[in-house]
């Protein structure tokens, strides 16, 4: 579907690119190639297009029009930034990069990275800002250094981290390739309220120096046994929809269906999400008695949308499968598997406020066919996909401009259910209310890590469902490792 699909929209560019300026050979752009490649890229593919006055087909009367108004913006991110729509609600996530090669590694699950993977967080009634260590990647700078999960950290290079508001903030010192980060203690007070809670910094420094690397998007996965039970236990943090992860994703599901589970714990809390393709696979694998339904369905911008429903509607579609399978650019195929179904009537599923786009896919789209038990805190709220755009005639990879390394990366359309549902852009509220508690993280994998035996108890029936527990509503949720990489909270298409 994907393939056809890709092949449906380049045909159809054809068309509807150049027929925005028949006169564009008698009135040449000179000097703004990517300003005119901005404004054509979203022109065409941009899911708001109808609610931007100037990304209107008849925004311009004559040529000599539209390179004026391309003339007032000196930078293509100007340019792209004034085009989106309601950047506070619906669009959070549209992406402009001068670096699409740096882009590119992003989705593979390569980046330049130290390995020590962290939070910040502020204290709500001031100013101080501290990390914590949510996990570290195996063979890295941080795991080298001893850095292990539940770390504090309150400075960088010898400065305090602080956070005033968006624009008053130091916490861009942990973007630098290499940094020394001060440790810190969590210090409860001796009670169980967190308003009292304070870090306390120690002497001791620890240098960071980031490398290339590409990490496994499953964390750990695991077989649990209690009460006669038998449990899956998977962290998976990254959707990358490359063939040798997917592959791995099913396999883990092979060794879970042969080990007969009874249920499954699908840990999501740092999933910042990733390829649409590998998430209806994965809900594919967990499941396996509804392929040929509708997992997850598209809307697109009203051209885009009458186009598809006249002239293919099933490219609308991403139902259920039996089958992984990808094509090349010639339709032959590249890579195949039969996925490992699992047959689950129910999932349990941790979510934290890191939790974004195709995992959310995941809930969203598994509720109307079995039950999603959902764990943790409320998630970012992404129901939108996108796709990179390049500066080339059909805005793919072929023939693009060779004289800049900008892309695109646009929401084109946004995800409903088999119901409709859609649109949740306040996050997905869990059944069962728990944050992580700094002082406290646990070990992952530990069947007494906190959020894992919160899903335990609920799989066991010794908890109580719906209740609120650990709010930390002493701290502000600032930001996280991977949301400094060029693209944070991705879903897109292949």
């Amino acid at each position: 579907m994907p393939r056809l699909k890709h092949l449906l929209l380049v045909n159809c560019l054809v068309l509807l690119v150049t027929s925005c300026f028949k006169d564009q050979d008698d009135y040449p752009v000179v000097s703004q190639d990517i300003n005119d490649f901005v404004w054509k890229g979203l022109n065409a593919f941009y899911l708001y297009k109808d609610q931007v006055p100037d990304l209107a087909d008849t925004r311009f009367g004559n040529q000599t029009d539209y390179n004026n108004y391309l003339s007032g913006f000196s930078a293509p991110e100007d340019l792209f930034y004034n085009l989106l729509y309601n950047r506070t609600t619906e669009d959070r996530f549209s992406w402009i990069t001068d670096d699409y090669i740096a882009l590119e590694q992003q989705f593979s699950g390569q980046s330049v990275s130290h390995g020590m993977e962290y939070g910040l967080v502020k204290f709500s009634q001031s100013n101080t800002v501290f990390g914590y260590v949510r996990y570290v990647l195996p063979n890295t700078e941080a795991e080298a250094k001893g850095i292990k999960r539940g770390d504090i950290f309150n400075r960088v290079d010898g400065v305090d981290l602080y956070y005033n508001s968006a624009s008053d903030t130091n916490i861009g010192l942990m973007q630098g390739d290499n940094y020394t980060i001060g440790l810190a203690t969590y210090n409860d007070n001796g009670t169980p309220e967190t308003s009292d809670d304070f870090i306390s910094e120690t002497d001791t420094d620890i240098e960071l120096i980031k490398s290339n690397y590409t990490e496994n998007p499953i964390y750990l996965h695991k077989t649990i046994e209690q009460s006669g039970q038998k449990i899956g236990y998977l962290m998976y943090n990254g959707f990358t929809g490359t063939d040798a992860f997917d592959s791995q994703l099913n396999a883990v599901f092979g060794q879970f269906k042969s080990e007969a589970i009874n249920d499954l714990v699908l840990d999501l809390r740092y999933n910042p999400g990733g390829s649409v393709q590998t998430a209806t696979w994965l809900a594919s694998m967990i499941t396996g008695q509804f392929t040929g339904e509708v997992f997850v369905k598209e809307q697109w911008n009203s051209y885009w949308q009458s186009y598809f429903e006249s002239q293919n509607p099933d490219a609308l579609l991403n139902p259920f499968v039996d089958e992984m399978i990808k094509r090349n650019s010639n339709n032959s195929t590249v890579f195949q598997e039969t996925i490992n179904h699992l047959q689950l009537n129910r999932v349990y599923v941790i979510t934290s406020a890191s939790t974004a786009s195709a995992s959310e896919l995941i809930i969203n789209g598994l509720k109307p066919y079995i039950e999603v038990i959902q764990i943790g805190d409320v998630t970012v709220g992404k129901y939108q996909a996108s796709r990179t755009l390049y500066d080339s005639p059909d805005f793919s990879k072929d023939g693009v401009n060779p004289t800049h390394t900008y892309a695109m990366q646009p929401l084109i359309f946004k995800s409903l259910n088999v119901n409709d549902v859609t649109d949740y852009f306040e996050g997905l509220t869990p059944q069962i209310f728990i944050k992580e508690q700094y002082g406290n993280l646990g070990v992952l994998g530990d069947v007494n890590e906190p959020l894992l035996q919160e899903a335990l108890a609920a799989i066991l029936g010794t908890n109580r469902t719906g209740v609120h527990k650990h709010l930390n509503t002493s701290y502000q949720y600032l930001s996280n490792s991977k949301a400094l990489q060029p693209l944070p909270n991705a879903m897109y298409i292949n």
